[in-house]
């Protein structure tokens, strides 16, 4: 489906009506860790980017199959103040960035040629092989293990031909403290001014809009202040792009800065901001955080919560979730409670979504 765009690039908007919900994918970091790559760093995930594009493209391609609508590039921690502390160029930082959409895009267009090879297949009923892969331009990574077995692709369920789902590239933009890489994107212990904050995002933003995303994913916010900077840089910098915003919080009705959550909806009401929500949260404050964020906006509501698992920022380690909650099995939930885009965050993978897709696609879900 090609997206046409309006005045400030409503993606969101048209790929609602076409899909509703839209699924959002899952964690990045943990399905390069299982392809090999070593995230244990100040850049994790976005380490991948110097040495191991093509795994950020198999990770993206995953989560195609899966079912997911929307890809957030490997840019969470990839800005380019942490990229010029490695001793990078400016420009070379940049050139990274720009990759991170080179490779989801390079996925999602390899995606939609197997599903229409496959479409195509089915109605004449050749046998038909995958096509090898275009030969890509990127260098070669070093070699890495095989990518972990998964589930077969399960179409979504719909009306419309998988090859013509909505599929979007969302560019990732972490909060300034997942730059400090102390944990700090769970406190909002942090300030800058309104100008150092645009000057931190800037680049990155032009860097990933240069490079064609659909939109911004301004994720894991913590603080009211850099949210409010976003809002501006986005409304005077960046008129033609939309963007999602979406929270870190304490609980369910306070960032981790502790703003009230209506008041930050609130904030996000700008126009060129799509959708509104929550991300990176424990499986079991989703729910009352989407219903009070459905009190407090008119905006699409976006979810896309941990695994469960218990996240330590002191030491960088997690622990297996103790509630036994999953993401399929509280998605429908979000639903009803009033949530139109939904994924993963740490700790998901493609089965993950696979299985949030199938639960969400029942009769309520919307497939024009």
């Amino acid at each position: 489906m090609t997206m046409n765009h309006t005045p400030y690039n409503d993606a969101i908007g048209v790929a609602l009506a076409a899909q509703s919900p839209l699924i959002v994918d899952g964690a990045m970091a943990t399905e390069l860790e299982k392809r090999g790559v070593n995230t244990a760093n100040a850049l994790w995930s976005a380490t991948a980017l110097i040495d191991h594009p093509q795994a950020i493209h198999d990770v993206h391609l995953s989560y195609f199959e899966a079912g997911a609508n929307i890809a957030t590039t490997d840019t969470y921690q990839a800005n380019v103040p942490a990229f010029e502390r490695l001793g990078l160029s400016q420009a070379d930082a940049e050139r990274l960035v720009a990759r991170a959409a080179e490779e989801a895009t390079a996925a999602r267009d390899e995606y939609r040629r197997a599903q229409r090879l496959r479409t195509h297949c089915d109605k004449t009923a050749e046998p038909c092989g995958r096509k090898p892969t275009e030969e890509r331009t990127a260098p070669p990574s070093p070699p890495l293990p095989p990518a972990p077995p998964t589930s077969p692709p399960t179409s979504m369920p719909s009306a419309t031909p998988a090859a013509d789902r909505p599929l979007l590239i969302a560019g990732s933009i972490g909060p300034y403290g997942a730059f400090l890489a102390d944990g700090s994107e769970y406190t909002g212990d942090y300030e800058l001014t309104d100008s150092e904050y645009r000057d931190f995002h800037r680049p990155r933003m032009r860097a990933l809009a240069d490079a064609g995303v659909d939109l911004f994913a301004f994720e894991t916010m913590p603080n009211i202040s850099e949210i409010r900077a976003l809002t501006g840089l986005l409304a005077e910098e960046f008129p033609d792009m939309q963007a999602w915003m979406s929270f870190s919080l304490r609980d369910a009705e306070h960032l981790c800065d502790g703003t009230d959550l209506g008041v930050a909806a609130e904030i996000a009401q700008a126009s060129q901001i799509g959708a509104v929500g929550i991300n990176c949260v424990p499986l079991d404050m989703a729910e009352d955080a989407v219903h009070r964020l459905h009190e407090s906006t008119d905006k699409p509501i976006i979810v896309y919560p941990n695994n469960g698992d218990v996240y330590h920022p002191e030491t960088k380690t997690w622990t297996p979730h103790p509630t036994g909650l999953s993401l399929a099995g509280l998605a429908p939930r979000w639903v009803e409670a009033g949530a139109s885009l939904i994924g993963g965050c740490c700790r998901t993978t493609p089965d993950d979504i696979r299985a949030v897709a199938l639960a969400v696609s029942g009769p309520a879900a919307k497939h024009e």
